[in-house]
């Protein structure tokens, strides 16, 4: 039975989200790979989606990590957005590796989850473009303030709420 188990696919789609299931994490990081890509590139859902022949919704599932999919939609995107497949899976665990340990998972979901937001990959494509590292650290620094900042705030709103 834990065999089964462990082997089964994780719920897709309104079955997933009926049951309080995330995006598996794959599907997430390939969807995020996708966005990120057609934004760096400056095409539209609607352009690609029309390329698949899909509607744009369609596309934003796939980049949500809502939706699978499938090798001839990936291989397809790949085609119009000039990149190889392998693109779409840089960043993950090698599958015949013992790479999967907690912390590469939670890093991979946290970066899918930062590429996933539309703020995030905005930051992700302008990002790199600051020319000077002193200035890249100090918005770090910026950031984790604002960050922190944000974190004392939903403590101190939990604690009045109990």
């Amino acid at each position: 039975m834990a065999v089964a188990k462990a082997l089964s696919y994780p719920r897709r789609g309104a079955q997933a989200r009926a049951s309080g299931h995330e995006a598996d994490p794959l599907d997430a990081h390939v969807g995020a790979r996708m966005r990120l890509r057609r934004m760096a590139l400056g095409i539209s859902q609607s352009s690609l989606a029309d390329y698949l022949g899909l509607t744009f919704q369609q596309i934003q599932k796939y980049e949500s990590g809502g939706n699978r999919v499938s090798a001839s939609k990936l291989y397809r995107a790949a085609a119009f957005m000039s990149c190889p497949v392998s693109y779409f899976f840089e960043g993950l665990a090698r599958p015949d590796t013992d790479q999967s340990s907690e912390a590469h998972r939670r890093a991979e979901l946290i970066l899918s989850s930062f590429l996933s937001k539309p703020e995030g990959l905005e930051l992700a494509v302008e990002f790199p473009k600051i020319p000077s590292r002193r200035l890249r650290q100090q918005i770090v620094r910026l950031v984790r303030l604002i960050a922190e900042e944000g974190e004392a705030d939903d403590k101190i709103v939990r604690s009045n709420t109990e």
